[in-house]
C-alpha cells in the first residue's frame, strides 16, 4: 500500500467516525472534499469502498456494544447505516462525475474523434469551472513556470490570466522570504508570504498536485492557493504574547520589567523606538528607552512635543491606542498609556510612515496591554516586599548582641527579603546567654509569620528561665496551635561563658558546630528528637558539653548545607574545616568565611540564619626582655589574643597602642643602666565577664613626671585616653600598670537593604553592598 492510499484511508475513516458520532455537523461537506482528493491522487473506488464498509462495520459494532451494556439490548433501528450510506455516496459524487464524463469523453473521442466542435465545447466547460472556482487556481510546467491562472488567483496575488507566463522567481515571491518548496511527483502542501501587486503583504497557502500530459513526455502541475493570512496573523499574535510574556516572567521590579519588555516589544513590532515615561507623582516624568533615541533626545529626558503626547496619551482609557500623526493615513507611530494609575504612557515609533491595519491594532493591543499587565505586577510586588520588609523588621526587631557573638541572615526569595529562618540571642540574669535558632516549613510571608510567633514564644521562656529540653518541650503546643508551624525544627542552647559550658537541646535541627583552637570543627550531636509538633514526647533529651577556651559555635540552618545532588555531609565538613583556620577572626569574619566557602555558584537557594560565638580564649603571659626589639613581636602578639577575644578591630587597636606606650615607658625609663635579660617586662592580658584587663609589671625604678614634661611625657594621658581604666602602682621596686575596658554590645540592623529598588537604564550597572546586605 503506497504512502498516499495509506494517508487517504486514514483520513477518510477518521472523517467517517466524525460524521457518524455527529451526523449534525458538516461531515458531508468534508465527504465532498475526499471525494475530490480521491480524484486528484487516483484513489481506486474499491479500496475507498473497501475502507469505508470496514469502518463503518466497525462503528456498528462498537454501537451495538454500548447499547447493549447500556440496556441489555441493542436496537435495530440504528441510523448509523444511513448516515454511513449518506457519507458514502457524498464521497462518490465527485467520483461519479469524474467517471461518467470520461465515460462519455472516451465514448464521444471513439465515436467522434473528429468532432472538434465537441473538444471546444469541453475546454471551455472546463475554463468556465475552473473560473468558477473560490480558490485560486494555477497550472505550471515542469519548470515551475505559471502557465494559467484563474480569476481567483489574480485577484488574490494582483498578477491574472493577462501576464502569463509568469516565469521563476515569480512576481509576487519576497526576495528575502522563504523559497518555495521544490515540486515533486506527490501532492505537496506549504505556506508562504507573498507580496501583491498593490505592496500588501499576504500568506498563502499553496496545495499542488503532479500530472503527465497526455503525450506521457512531461510533467505539468496543477494547484490551488488560498489566503490564510488571518489565520497566520492570529498564530502570529499568540507567538509574539507568548514570547513577551516569557521575557517578563521573571522581571519583578518596574524597571526590570521596562528594560525586557521595550526590547521585545520594539523588536516584534518592527519599531525604531520604543519609549515610556513614568510621572509618579514628580513634575518631570522618569524616561525608560529602548533603540535609538528620537532626534533631540537622550536616554534621560523628553522634548516638549514628545512629552506632551505622552501626556495626553497617559490620560486616555486602558487600552487605548493613538497613531501619531492621528487621522492620517500613514503613522510614525503608536501611542498608549499603561499601566492602570494613569501616570505613564509608552510610545512606539517606526523607522518609517506605515499604514497601520487591522491586524496590526489587534497585535499592537495584545502586546501593549501584556506589558500593562506586567508593569502592574510589579507595581504590586513592589507593595508587597515592602510591606514583607516591615514585618520582618517588626518580628526580628532591632538586637544587640552580647560580645563575642554574631549573626547572620540572608533570606531566599530576593527582593522579598523574608523567609521563615530566624535566630535569637538572649542575655539572662545569672549571666548565662540563650540562643536559639529555627527553620520553619515554606518561604515567604507565611513562613515569616509563623516564624515571629515561635521566636516571641522561645525568647519568653529563655527569660523564664527555662533550659533547652525544657524550651523545646514547651514550644511543642505553641507550635501545635500555630497553622504552618508543623515540623519546625529549633536548636537551643544555653552559653555559660564563665564554666567553659553549653547546654542544647535539638528538634530535628542541623546540629550545631564547635571548632577549638586551630583544630577542625566537630558537630554537637547530643540532645536530638523529633521537629516540634509532630509526636508527643514525654521528654526532650538535652546534651551539655565544654566550650574550651577560644573555640568558636557556629549554630545554622539547613540553606546553609543542604543542595540539591550533594551529600550534605560534604557541607558540614567544609564548615569544620574552614572554622580549624578562625581562631584568630572575629565572629563576623567567621561568618564570612564560612558563607564564602559554602556558597553555591548560583548564590543560596534556601533561607539562612546563622548565629557565631567565640569563647573567651586562654589569658595571654608574655615574659620579655626589656628590649626595644621586642616590642614589635608584643603587639603581633597581643593583637592575635585580642582577635581571638572577639575584641574589634578599632578598640584592639586602642588597646595595643596604650600597651605598647606602658612596656615602652619600663622599656626606656625604668631600667636606666641600659636594659639586660635579666631585667624583664611581663605582659597579661584576660577576659573577665565582658572585660578584657592589660596588665604591665617591670622591676625597675619609678620616674615621677616632671612638671614641665616638654614636648615628651604624654604617654599616660595617652594611655588614659584608649582604655576605660588606667591603674598606675608603684609601691617598691617596680611598676604595675593596669588597663581595662569593656567589650560593647554589638549592634546589627535587622533587614537586608531593599534591593532592585533603584531603576537603571540599559548599561549601566546596579552595584549592591555586600557588606550591608544579608548580615545581620
Amino acid at each position: 500500500m503506497s504512502e498516499i492510499l495509506a494517508a487517504f484511508l486514514d483520513a477518510y475513516a477518521d472523517a467517517l467516525r466524525r460524521h457518524l458520532a455527529a451526523p449534525e455537523r458538516d461531515g458531508l461537506a468534508e465527504a465532498h472534499e475526499l471525494g475530490r482528493r480521491a480524484l486528484v491522487e487516483g484513489i481506486s473506488l474499491l479500496d475507498l469502498t473497501e475502507n469505508h464498509f470496514r469502518v463503518a462495520k466497525q462503528v456498528q459494532v462498537e454501537a451495538d456494544e454500548r447499547e447493549t451494556a447500556g440496556d441489555g439490548a441493542a436496537r435495530a433501528d440504528s441510523p448509523l447505516a444511513e448516515h454511513a450510506l449518506e457519507f458514502l455516496l457524498q464521497t462518490l459524487i465527485t467520483l461519479d462525475v469524474a467517471t461518467r464524463g470520461y465515460l462519455d469523453g472516451t465514448r464521444r473521442y471513439e465515436q467522434q474523434r473528429s468532432r472538434a466542435d465537441d473538444l471546444a465545447g469541453r475546454d471551455e466547460f472546463r475554463t468556465a469551472l475552473v473560473e468558477s472556482l473560490q480558490d485560486g487556481f494555477f497550472v505550471a510546467d515542469a519548470r515551475g513556470t505559471i502557465i494559467e491562472v484563474n480569476k481567483a488567483f489574480g485577484e488574490l496575488t494582483g498578477y491574472g490570466a493577462p501576464g502569463v507566463p509568469y516565469p521563476i522567481p515569480h512576481p509576487w515571491s519576497i526576495p528575502e522570504g522563504p523559497r518555495y518548496p521544490d515540486l515533486g511527483t506527490e501532492a505537496a502542501r506549504f505556506v508562504v508570504p507573498i507580496q501583491h501587486r498593490d505592496g500588501r503583504r499576504r500568506w498563502i497557502g499553496v496545495s499542488t498536485s503532479a500530472l503527465v500530459k497526455p503525450d506521457g513526455e512531461e510533467h505539468i502541475f496543477v494547484g490551488t492557493v488560498r489566503d490564510v493570512t488571518a489565520e497566520h496573523d492570529a498564530q502570529a499574535r499568540d507567538q509574539a504574547a507568548n514570547r513577551l510574556a516569557t521575557a517578563l516572567a521573571s522581571a519583578t521590579t518596574v524597571a526590570e520589567v521596562l528594560e525586557v519588555g521595550l526590547d521585545e516589544l520594539r523588536r516584534t513590532v518592527g519599531a525604531e523606538t520604543a519609549v515610556v515615561a513614568v510621572w509618579a507623582g514628580h513634575a518631570a516624568p522618569k524616561v525608560y528607552l529602548s533603540g535609538n533615541p528620537p532626534a533631540g533626545e537622550g536616554g534621560t529626558g523628553l522634548n516638549p512635543g514628545t512629552e506632551a503626547i505622552l501626556e495626553r496619551a497617559r490620560l486616555r482609557p486602558g487600552r487605548t491606542l493613538i497613531a501619531v500623526p492621528e487621522g492620517a493615513g500613514s503613522a510614525e507611530g503608536i501611542v498608549a498609556p499603561l499601566g492602570e494609575t494613569g501616570d505613564a504612557a509608552l510610545w512606539l515609533r517606526f523607522p518609517a510612515p506605515r499604514v497601520v491595519d487591522a491586524a496590526d491594532w489587534t497585535l499592537f493591543s495584545l502586546l501593549i496591554g501584556h506589558l500593562s499587565l506586567a508593569v502592574q505586577r510589579a507595581r504590586n510586588f513592589d507593595q508587597a516586599r515592602s510591606t514583607s520588609l516591615t514585618l520582618q523588621r517588626a518580628m526580628l526587631g532591632p538586637i544587640e548582641l552580647p560580645p563575642r557573638f554574631s549573626v547572620h541572615y540572608e533570606p531566599a526569595l530576593p527582593p522579598l527579603e523574608i523567609g521563615g529562618d530566624w535566630y535569637d540571642v538572649v542575655p539572662l540574669p545569672d549571666g548565662t546567654i540563650g540562643v536559639v535558632v529555627g527553620d520553619c516549613v515554606g518561604r515567604g510571608l507565611s513562613a515569616a509569620v509563623v516564624m515571629g510567633q515561635l521566636r516571641t514564644a522561645a525568647r519568653a521562656l529563655l527569660l523564664r528561665g527555662a533550659g533547652p529540653a525544657q524550651l523545646l518541650s514547651e514550644l511543642d503546643p505553641v507550635a501545635a496551635r500555630i497553622p504552618g508551624a508543623l515540623c519546625t525544627t529549633v536548636c537551643a542552647a544555653v552559653l555559660d561563658p564563665v564554666r567553659g559550658l553549653v547546654r542544647y537541646s535539638n528538634a530535628g535541627h542541623m546540629p550545631p558546630i564547635l571548632a577549638d583552637v586551630d583544630k577542625t570543627g566537630r558537630l554537637l550531636e547530643g540532645g536530638r528528637s523529633v521537629p516540634l509538633a509532630t509526636f508527643e514526647t514525654l521528654r526532650r533529651p538535652e546534651a551539655t558539653t565544654p566550650l574550651p577556651p577560644g573555640s568558636t559555635l557556629v549554630l545554622f540552618t539547613d540553606g546553609l548545607v543542604e543542595r540539591r545532588g550533594e551529600d550534605i555531609d560534604e557541607g558540614f565538613t567544609k564548615i569544620a574545616e574552614t572554622l580549624a583556620d578562625s581562631a584568630r577572626k572575629l565572629p563576623r569574619e567567621v561568618a564570612d568565611s564560612v558563607l564564602s566557602a559554602l556558597r553555591p555558584d548560583g548564590g543560596y537557594d534556601d533561607d539562612i540564619a546563622m548565629v557565631v560565638y567565640r569563647q573567651p580564649p586562654e589569658p595571654l603571659r608574655l615574659d620579655l626582655p626589656a628590649r626595644p626589639d621586642r616590642l614589635a613581636m608584643l603587639r603581633r602578639t597581643l593583637t592575635a589574643w585580642l582577635s581571638a577575644a572577639a575584641v574589634p578591630h578599632n578598640l584592639t587597636a586602642d588597646l595595643v597602642a596604650a600597651t605598647n606606650e606602658a612596656c615602652s615607658n619600663s622599656i626606656e625609663h625604668a631600667y636606666q643602666e641600659g636594659a639586660s635579660d635579666t631585667e624583664r617586662v611581663v605582659l597579661t592580658a584576660a577576659c573577665d565577664g565582658d572585660r578584657v584587663v592589660i596588665e604591665t609589671t617591670d622591676t625597675g625604678t619609678w620616674r615621677p613626671r616632671p612638671a614641665d614634661p616638654g614636648p615628651r611625657g604624654r604617654g599616660i594621658d595617652m594611655m588614659r585616653a584608649l582604655t576605660e581604666e588606667l591603674e598606675i602602682d608603684h609601691p617598691g621596686p617596680g611598676t604595675r600598670v593596669r588597663m581595662s575596658v569593656t567589650l560593647p554590645a554589638i549592634t546589627f540592623p535587622v533587614a537586608s537593604a531593599l534591593r532592585g529598588s533603584n531603576n537603571r537604564s540599559r548599561g549601566g550597572t546596579m552595584q549592591q553592598d555586600r557588606e550591608t546586605h544579608g548580615r545581620l
